[in-house]
């Protein structure tokens, strides 16, 4: 049988060395025929016999685990070099991929503000509460600084609840004039069918000398990227009441589902809010040291954009992954 040692050094491939396995330690292979045959030698013989073939089983055992990580390794090596893939080799062929619906939404809201001389500023998520809420004119007894909206930290911070301060912190690091958005991610303590703890605003400001921002421009540059973003749409500014803009104003757009006649989305009003916006309240320039100035500020939240932009109906599909509905933006 020490034959076999020689054999499984030999073996060349992994089936020959299987086979070689089975031969010698298989259940009628010649191992278990030589412990089988001890019955048949004499008495004395035994305790020599039996360590003769342990020592045997030991060493083609271990001439077998030797061959075996062996080849092993040599089938590793050449599956590798089959799959290797040369990375400088140019490829000719198009690749299939798409932007998030949400952000495509908000490349598209990005660049239409930058085209007209925008600068885009961003921000820390974590946030305190002065640029957050007081210099925003946001009081201590005001409803959107109660825990039940806000993600608060032990150390009295929280994560931001609308970009609103990055234009603090811009307006506290540059003078006037200032053109700016401020695109990113906020975080409120609201879920449901039409809320997600995590969503995305783009918000933007203006601020001159005073006399030269008037509300009339900020009419003029909603109306123009409204009608940029949904086409050919009615617009129209509601009054209302924003702590931080005086006076105030929520826009709509004629129903892109209903054209106006009133549909199950607009709660058959033939309307749609999409936004905010005023002009800034002279509270919040106090609290950034700026005097003599005029300004304008809006925001909207890019999901909404997303959502009527592509016609999706529920808000959860915008962040539930669904490849049914990705593959539809590619």
């Amino acid at each position: 049988m020490e034959n076999w040692i020689d054999r499984i050094k030999s073996a060349e491939t992994l089936d020959e060395l299987e086979s070689l396995r089975i031969a010698i330690f298989g259940k009628k292979g010649e191992l278990a025929q030589a412990f089988a045959n001890m019955k048949n030698v004499p008495p004395e013989e035994k305790p020599k016999v039996a360590k003769e073939l342990n020592l045997l089983k030991q060493a083609l055992t271990r001439a077998y685990n030797e061959k075996k990580a062996e080849l092993d390794t040599l089938e590793l090596q050449k599956r590798l070099k089959a799959e290797e893939i040369d990375v400088s080799l140019y490829s000719p062929r198009p690749q299939s991929g798409a932007l998030h619906p949400v952000m495509d939404t908000m490349d598209k809201i990005i660049d239409y503000f930058v085209s007209l001389n925008f600068s885009v500023e961003t921000g820390p998520l974590v946030e305190d509460e002065f640029h957050n809420f007081e210099a925003l004119n946001l009081p201590d007894y005001h409803p959107a600084r109660d825990m039940q909206d806000t993600f608060y930290f032990k150390d009295g911070k929280l994560f931001r609840t609308h970009t609103s301060p990055v234009q603090i912190r811009t307006m506290m690091q540059q003078k006037p004039p200032i053109r700016m958005i401020s695109p990113g991610a906020v975080f409120r303590r609201d879920f449901d069918l039409t809320h997600t703890p995590q969503f995305h605003q783009v918000e933007g400001l203006m601020v001159d000398e005073e006399g030269k921002v008037s509300f009339a421009n900020l009419k003029w540059i909603l109306e123009d990227f409204l009608h940029t973003m949904f086409g050919d749409v009615d617009v129209r500014f509601r009054p209302s009441f924003f702590p931080f803009t005086e006076p105030s104003a929520e826009v709509d757009i004629s129903c892109i589902f209903c054209k106006g006649n009133g549909c199950r989305v607009c709660s058959h009003t033939g309307w749609l809010e999409v936004l905010g916006c005023g002009m800034v309240d002279s509270n919040v320039f106090k609290a950034v040291g700026y005097e003599n100035v005029s300004g304008y500020a809006f925001g909207l939240g890019v999901e909404r954009f997303a959502m009527l932009m592509h016609q999706i109906p529920d808000l959860r599909s915008l962040f539930e992954g669904d490849l049914r509905l990705l593959e539809q933006f590619q």
